[in-house]
C-alpha cells in the first residue's frame, strides 16, 4: 500500500521542489527535484513486480455509500494494466524532466513548467490507478485543463488558438464520456470497475430508442466511452486539436505522444470487459481506427514541417492501437502503445535537438549534393521479396496448430499475423533506402529485422497477452466478440494485402531508379489529392464554418423568439 502511494506523491513532492523550493538556483532546484522523479519511477517498477507476484492491490481512504445515496469512494485499484501504464509513465517522464532542465534552462517561466510538468504526470499516476469511473473523470479533466495550460507561450496568438482548439474540442469528447457514466450508473448501479463488469455481464438491459429501435445497455453506454477515448486519442474527426497544440514546447510533445494521448487506449482496456459485451461498439472502433489511421499517415506524408509530421504519425498510430482494439487484441493495443511511447518520446526531444541546432545553424541539415546511383541489387530485392512476401506466408502455414494460444479458432491468429507482416514491410521498406552500402549488409539487416518483428510480436501475441489477461477465456471472448463476416475479413486482408505489395513495389522501384508505368488518372488523383493532405483535409476551415453556421442559426432563434415575446 506505501509503495502504491508513494509514486504518485514523489511526483507531487518534485513540483512542490521546483515551485517553492528554498536556498539555491531555479536550477539547482529544478536538478534536485529530478531526484523524486527517478524515485517515483522505481517506485513504479517495484509496484509492477509486487502486482504481478502478489494480484492487485486496492486501497479505500474512505467510503460515504452508507451515508449518502451516492458517494464516490476515494482509492486507488492498482492491477497489471495500471502498473504496466505506471512503469511507462514514469519511466518517460525521468526522460523528459532531465532534457527539459537544459531545454528550457534559459527561458523565463522554466519553474513553472517544470513544475507542470511533475504535475500532469502526478495526474496521470492517478488517473491510471484510480478505482472507479468516477476518480478517473475526475483526473482525465484535470488532465484536459492542464492540456490547455501546458502550451505555455499564451502570449503567442497561435500558441493561445491551439490551446484554446485543444480545450474547446476535448470539452465535447468529455461531454460524451460523462453522459457514459451517468448511464452505467443508471443501469448497472455502480462506478466500480469489477462490480459493473459482473452486473453488466449478469444482467443484460435493452434500451428503446425510439419505437422499434433498441440497443443494448452495454453498447449505448460503450459507444459513449469511446467518443471520450476517441478525444483524447485525436481519432477522426476529433483529432484537429492535435495539429493545433504543436506551438507548444518540444518536451511538452514528447509527454504529449508518449503519454497522454494514450489515454484513450488506456480507458478502452480498463474497460475491456465491458467492450467485450458490445460487438456494434467495437465494429465502430475498428472503422474509426482505420479511418483514422489511412487519413493520418496520408496527411503526413504531405507536411513540410518536422513536428507536424511527427503529429500526424502519431495520430495515424494512435488509429492503428484504437483499430487494435476494435478487432479484439487488446494485449496487442497497449503493446503498441508502450512502443509507441518509447519511441516517440525520444523522436520528439531528438526534433528538439534539430530544432534547436537549426535556429544556431541557418544552413542546417547540410545538403549533401553528391549524386547517388540508382543501382538496383538484385540481393536486395530478393531478400525483400522474400521477408516480405514468402516468409510471412510460410509462417502463417507453419504456426498453425503450434502456438499455443486462445486464437485458433478465431481471426484472433490472422490479426497478429498479419500485423507482423505490415510492420516487418515498414522496416524492411526503410531499408531500401540505404545507399553506398553493401547489398549483403542491407539483406543481412533484412532478415535480422524480420526475425526481430517476429519474435516481438509473438512475445506479445503469447506472454504479454497471458500476462494482462490471465484467462484465456476472456481474451477468446474478446476476438469473438470483435469478429467480423468473413467475406468482409478476408475482402479486408486481401485488400490490404494487394495494396501493402504493391505500394511496396512501387516506392521501392522509383527509390532506385526504376520506371514504373502508372495510368495517368493515377497520377492526376495522386496530384490533386496533396493539396487537400497537405492542408489537413481543410478541417480546420470546415470546422470555422460549421460553427459561423450554428450562431447564425441561434442568432435568428433569438431574435424570432424575442419577437414572439414582444
Amino acid at each position: 500500500m506505501t509503495l502504491v502511494l508513494l509514486v504518485p506523491l514523489l511526483l507531487l513532492a518534485a513540483a512542490c521542489i521546483v515551485l517553492f523550493g528554498r536556498g539555491g538556483s531555479e536550477y539547482a532546484r529544478a536538478k534536485t527535484a529530478a531526484y523524486p522523479v527517478g524515485g517515483a519511477f522505481l517506485g513504479a517498477a517495484a509496484t509492477l513486480y509486487l502486482v504481478t507476484t502478489q494480484g492487485p492491490v486496492s486501497i479505500r481512504f474512505y467510503d460515504l455509500s452508507s451515508v449518502a445515496s451516492f458517494a464516490i469512494p476515494i482509492g486507488f485499484y492498482v492491477d497489471r494494466l495500471s502498473a504496466v501504464m505506471m512503469t511507462l509513465i514514469t519511466g518517460v517522464s525521468v526522460i523528459i524532466y532531465s532534457y527539459s532542465t537544459g531545454y528550457m534552462y534559459q527561458d523565463r517561466h522554466a519553474r513553472r513548467y517544470l513544475a507542470m510538468i511533475c504535475l500532469t504526470d502526478f495526474v496521470l499516476i492517478c488517473m491510471v490507478s484510480s478505482a472507479n469511473l468516477m476518480m478517473l473523470f475526475l483526473f482525465w479533466q484535470v488532465l484536459s485543463y492542464l492540456l490547455y495550460v501546458l502550451a505555455h507561450n499564451h502570449a503567442h496568438p497561435g500558441t493561445l488558438a491551439g490551446a484554446f482548439k485543444t480545450f474547446a474540442l476535448l470539452r465535447v469528447a468529455d461531454t460524451a464520456f460523462l453522459a457514459g457514466i451517468v448511464l452505467a450508473y443508471q443501469l448497472y448501479g455502480t462506478l466500480e470497475f469489477q462490480d459493473l463488469f459482473i452486473r453488466a455481464a449478469d444482467t443484460p438491459v435493452m434500451l428503446s430508442l425510439w419505437p422499434g429501435m433498441e440497443m443494448s445497455g452495454a453498447t449505448a453506454v460503450t459507444l459513449l466511452f469511446f467518443v471520450g477515448a476517441m478525444g483524447k486519442s485525436a481519432q477522426f474527426p476529433i483529432h484537429l486539436w492535435l495539429p493545433g497544440s504543436l506551438f507548444a514546447p518540444t518536451p511538452v510533445h514528447a509527454l504529449l505522444h508518449a503519454g497522454i494521448i494514450n489515454a484513450g487506449g488506456f480507458l478502452i482496456n480498463r474497460l475491456a470487459p465491458l467492450f467485450g459485451l458490445s460487438s456494434t461498439t467495437l465494429h465502430v472502433a475498428f472503422v474509426v481506427g482505420t479511418l483514422t489511421a489511412i487519413l493520418g499517415a496520408s496527411m503526413m506524408l504531405a507536411q513540410n514541417d518536422i513536428k507536424k509530421t511527427l503529429g500526424f504519425s502519431t495520430i495515424g498510430q494512435m488509429g492503428y492501437m484504437i483499430m487494435e482494439c476494435g478487432l479484439g487484441a487488446f494485449a496487442l493495443a497497449v503493446f503498441h502503445l508502450i512502443a509507441h511511447g518509447l519511441f516517440k518520446a525520444t523522436v520528439f526531444l531528438n526534433c528538439g535537438n534539430v530544432i534547436h541546432k537549426a535556429r544556431q545553424e541557418p544552413h542546417f541539415p547540410h545538403v549533401d549534393h553528391q549524386t547517388e546511383e540508382p543501382g538496383l541489387s538484385r540481393l536486395t530485392w530478393f531478400t525483400g521479396f522474400v521477408t516480405t512476401l514468402f516468409i510471412p506466408l510460410l509462417i502463417l502455414l507453419v504456426t498453425h496448430g503450434v502456438l499455443r494460444i486462445p486464437l485458433l479458432e478465431s481471426q484472433g491468429t490472422v490479426i497478429f499475423l498479419f500485423f507482423i507482416w505490415i510492420t516487418s514491410s515498414q522496416a524492411i521498406l526503410t531499408l531500401t533506402r540505404l545507399r553506398q552500402v553493401a547489398s549483403w549488409k542491407v539483406s543481412a539487416a533484412m532478415l535480422m529485422t524480420l526475425l526481430f518483428i517476429v519474435f516481438v510480436y509473438l512475445f506479445a501475441v503469447e506472454s504479454f497477452t497471458r500476462f494482462l489477461y490471465p484467462d484465456p477465456e476472456d481474451v477468446a471472448s474478446y476476438f469473438k466478440a470483435a469478429g467480423l463476416a468473413d467475406w468482409l475479413f478476408d475482402l479486408i486482408i486481401v485488400t490490404a494485402t494487394i495494396l501493402t505489395v504493391a505500394g511496396w513495389s512501387y516506392i521501392y522501384l522509383s527509390a532506385h531508379g526504376m520506371s514504373v508505368r502508372m495510368p495517368a488518372w493515377i497520377d492526376g488523383v495522386r496530384i490533386r489529392l496533396y493539396l487537400p493532405f497537405m492542408n489537413r483535409l481543410y478541417a480546420d476551415e470546415l470546422y470555422a464554418l460549421a460553427g459561423q453556421t450554428i450562431m447564425r442559426l441561434v442568432h435568428q432563434l433569438d431574435k424570432r423568439e424575442r419577437g414572439w415575446s414582444q
